[in-house]
């Protein structure tokens, strides 16, 4: 192995599968409050959200996961990221930029059906996640009260990234 390679730490992505899927509620277990439903680990293998739903690794090891859904209204499809997180000794080395990134690119080039938005919630507590997305061009549209029913504060930011026009 040549030091150049040594010393570039590699990250890369993982669709999710049913034999990966165990990873993915261990780190969920660790990285979130609250306990996912059988139907969103059901859910996050459909295969028309593969490009969307993506184990993160950081030098081989799995490290962090994003995972999103479609919603359609009308004529309107915006993609909903419902988790992405990053293990806490893992964090500040661009893995959450580069998970979110790969979400974002996949989005702009998915046609059918055509993505107009990502959005998101983010509980008001937590400024650095907020920072966060809006560092990637995520904007705060509204406040949702009572969104989160265990934990406190209960209210959260909606944060929304537009994709058209751009």
């Amino acid at each position: 192995m040549s030091s150049s390679s040594r010393s570039q730490p590699r990250v890369s992505f993982a669709s999710l599968t049913p034999n990966n899927l165990g990873t993915v509620r261990k780190l969920n277990s660790v990285l979130f409050p609250i306990r996912y439903s059988e139907k969103f680990y059901k859910d996050v293998l459909l295969p028309e959200v593969e490009e969307f739903c993506k184990l993160v690794y950081y030098n081989d090891v799995p490290v962090g996961t994003i995972c999103c859904r479609f919603e359609t209204t009308g004529e309107t499809t915006k993609l909903y990221l419902m988790t992405m997180g990053v293990l806490a000794p893992y964090r500040s080395r661009g893995l959450g930029s580069a998970s979110l990134q790969h979400v974002i690119n996949a989005a702009k080039a998915h046609s059918k059906p055509k993505i107009d938005s990502i959005y998101l919630h983010v509980q008001v507590s937590n400024e650095a996640a907020k920072k966060f997305y809006e560092r990637h061009g995520f904007e705060e549209v509204s406040i949702q009260k009572d969104y989160y029913k265990k934990i406190v504060p209960h209210d959260a930011w909606i944060l929304e990234k537009k994709l058209t026009d751009e």
